[in-house]
């Protein structure tokens, strides 16, 4: 399905909401738009794809532009953006999303008390991204760029899932029982009535009966023998052998170059947990090297006592992708116990709900024209400007680990050209 084209002179340019390394996203509204909607608009300089592409004699970056725009026009799911429309100028390249007013989960994490979430709404965002994820797998798509800040607050309180560039196609695995969710385009009267009555928490069943309480308990221990029958996400099927994600989050297959499938969605979502469960990531180090390095050998330091939540974060973090915890064990995991797979998503009342947003005044001082194209050349100008004076501090950086050979970029593993590799982990 070809993706409807938007007209420049029609977008109503309202803010610039953010930058990353690949793009930079502004607020807008189409004033063609009987619904008046706010939407994300990100733009790509084209000057800065070509240069890319000179470097490296591919065409990965406009083959990464149309993946993603493609992978966008396919979604049609509560916890997923639409696609409005792309963009193409002679200057610029983009497309245009839901605008989700509550920014991303890292930011949410942030305004907590000591940057960190409770277990119960870490049960609820973490059953969302558990649907968000089961569903990517079932269409063949390995996400392979899960953390927080691409994880954006919807208006009505849910995840939406956003930034699919580093994202690829591999042969679907076997689908699980996915529960019965609501198209995104309109909910039908029952549906709208059944989400009224929902709040938060009673997507989980509190304060069942003990009969109750055995017989859920009797069908997740039969779920989770199930499942060890069956082989695992990792365990067949094609693989991918691209070196792309961001450092904290990517598994340690990625970084080996074995070869990796949709299991390394399961071990970032291990670590956004961690990080949600003590405000931090769990293999953080001063460079990339060391980062690595820790990913590969140190093991998730799970501070407190044994929960449910902690276990299924030291399962997801398996460095051994064929031992690692797949979706039909992380459902029925004691962490999930009691939750209604078919009603996360229609809980009206989730544990955040950003305030209104009609999108703010328009250019900087109420009245200016936001020039996107200019704007767009001149960050990216400035951001090669930095990177020109500041050099690759992962490149330059040596660590003196014990045991490690001369050679190595990481103990076990001669020198490659992953260190190298920048432009696969510049996220937006």
């Amino acid at each position: 399905m070809q993706s409807p084209t938007l007209d420049f002179n029609r977008l109503e340019v309202l803010s610039l909401l953010g930058r990353g390394a690949k793009g930079v996203v502004f607020l807008v509204r189409d004033n063609n738009d009987q619904d008046d909607k706010l939407l994300a608009l990100k733009v790509i300089l084209r000057e800065a794809i070509e240069k890319k592409k000179k470097k490296t004699t591919r065409n990965d970056e406009y083959k990464r532009v149309s993946f993603e725009q493609e992978v966008l026009s396919r979604f049609d799911h509560p916890l997923f953006p639409s696609l409005h429309g792309v963009l193409s100028t002679d200057k610029v390249i983009g497309y245009a999303i839901d605008y989700c007013p509550g920014k991303n989960l890292h930011s949410l994490r942030n305004m907590q008390s000591e940057s960190m979430f409770s277990d119960e709404i870490i049960r609820f965002y973490a059953a969302e991204l558990v649907l968000a994820l089961d569903y990517l797998h079932n269409q063949g798509i390995v996400y392979r760029d899960l953390k927080p800040e691409n994880v954006m607050i919807q208006e009505n309180g849910h995840l939406m899932l956003v930034d699919f560039d580093l994202s690829t196609n591999l042969a679907p695995r076997t689908p699980s029982p996915s529960p019965s969710l609501p198209s995104k385009s309109k909910p039908s009267p029952a549906r709208r009535k059944k989400k009224r009555f929902l709040r938060f928490g009673s997507f989980c069943n509190s304060g069942i009966s003990p009969e109750e309480e055995e017989l859920n308990s009797m069908r997740s221990s039969i779920s989770t023998a199930s499942s060890t029958l069956a082989a695992s996400d990792s365990s067949r099927g094609e693989k991918s052998n691209s070196f792309v994600g961001t450092e904290e989050y990517v598994a340690p297959e990625v970084i080996t170059g074995g070869g990796h499938d949709f299991a390394v969605d399961w071990w970032s979502l291990g670590v956004v947990l961690y990080e949600m469960l003590y405000g931090t990531t769990p293999f953080k180090g001063l460079n990339r090297k060391e980062a690595f390095f820790r990913i590969l050998t140190k093991p998730p330091n799970l501070v407190g006592e044994t929960t449910a939540l902690r276990d299924l974060i030291r399962r997801l973090l398996e460095k051994d992708p064929s031992r690692r915890i797949n979706v039909e064990e992380i459902k029925g995991h004691d962490f999930f116990r009691g939750v209604d797979w078919d009603n996360v998503v229609l809980v009206s009342r989730p544990p955040y709900i950003p305030a209104p947003d009609d999108g703010g005044e328009k250019g900087k001082d109420g009245n200016t024209k936001i020039d996107v194209e200019n704007i767009v050349q001149e960050i990216f100008a400035a951001r090669e400007e930095r990177e020109k004076q500041s050099g690759n501090d992962n490149n330059s950086a040596n660590l003196n680990i014990k045991g490690q050979k001369s050679g190595e970029w990481v103990r076990g593993l001669k020198t490659n050209n992953h260190l190298d590799s920048d432009n696969n982990f510049l996220v937006f």
